[in-house]
């Protein structure tokens, strides 16, 4: 219309087109401007990110994901936008302790001491057991991650908390990363932890490896294995008991070797994807 607005006056315009020349400019008033048009077509970039990630990505993943597509947005034009959406990621739930450290054995000293940072795989792994449930009863989820790139490099699930399953989590994690000499395998001082059966194997599967425990009923010691459980929970929607036993089961694995591994970002190694980090870092 603005083209040509130079040749024709909007009284003649108006006419020829059958409309009052008010109603031509309360249009002009409303029509979006080049910012809003920009919003609009940022929120839909954004609406499908977050659909794309069933709704687990706050604004901060959505402005990495956002980056790594080209997009030169600020993060706090991401938080508004979303908010302007309705877009929320799923709040967490407080943590509730399910360890069992009342027992006979002597737990290892804290070597790692909150020290979570590693430089190079297979030099720190953290481990933690916790439950979920199911509308058939309870299974009990163990994993390990590598603090190097908090990858799940290890986990197994069962319908009893016994240390026959850290023992496959452990052979696991071994079997898909080579650990370091020296390296330090941090827990909690759970009794599966504790036992002869889970330190002989970790022992011959590691020989040169250092055990160290959290200190007694302090969560933060272990606090990447507490939050990736927190994560699962939420992310998975577990909180009630709305599957069977194969059903949590089938989306557990794919929540850990299809999505966590290999697409969800973490702010721990600077919103990176866990299975491309070392390859950034090479690159």
């Amino acid at each position: 219309m603005k083209e040509y607005n130079k040749r024709y006056s909007v009284k003649k315009m108006a006419k020829v087109l059958g409309v009052s020349r008010r109603g031509y400019y309360a249009w002009v008033l409303k029509a979006p401007g080049k910012r809003e048009k920009k919003d609009i077509e940022l929120s839909e970039i954004i609406t499908k990110i977050f659909k794309d990630h069933y709704g687990r990505y706050g604004s901060p993943r959505v402005f990495e994901e956002m980056k790594a597509c080209g997009q030169r947005i600020g993060r706090k034009r991401v938080a508004r936008l979303m908010r302007e959406k309705g877009l929320f990621a799923r709040k967490r739930r407080k943590y509730v302790k399910t360890s069992e450290s009342c027992h006979l054995f002597t737990p290892a000293q804290n070597i790692l001491n909150r020290d979570f940072f590693a430089s190079q795989p297979g030099e720190k792994w953290a481990s933690d057991i916790t439950y979920v449930m199911t509308n058939s009863g309870w299974l009990y989820l163990t994993v390990i991650i590598d603090l190097y790139d908090r990858k799940v490099i290890g986990w197994s699930m069962g319908k009893e908390l016994i240390a026959k399953y850290v023992c496959r989590a452990l052979e696991m994690a071994v079997t898909n990363r080579q650990p370091k000499d020296g390296l330090i395998f941090h827990s909690d001082r759970g009794i599966q932890y504790c036992s002869e059966e889970f330190s002989g194997t970790l022992k011959r599967l590691c020989p040169s490896s250092r055990q160290s425990m959290s200190r007694k009923g302090n969560c933060w010691d272990n606090a990447c294995a507490e939050s990736f459980f927190k994560t699962l929970k939420v992310e998975l929607n577990l909180s009630k008991r709305r599957y069977n036993a194969e059903q949590t089961k089938s989306m557990i694995f794919e929540y850990i070797e299809i999505y966590y591994n290999r697409c969800r970002r973490h702010s721990s190694i600077g919103y990176a994807i866990p299975i491309t980090y070392q390859k950034n870092l090479t690159a």
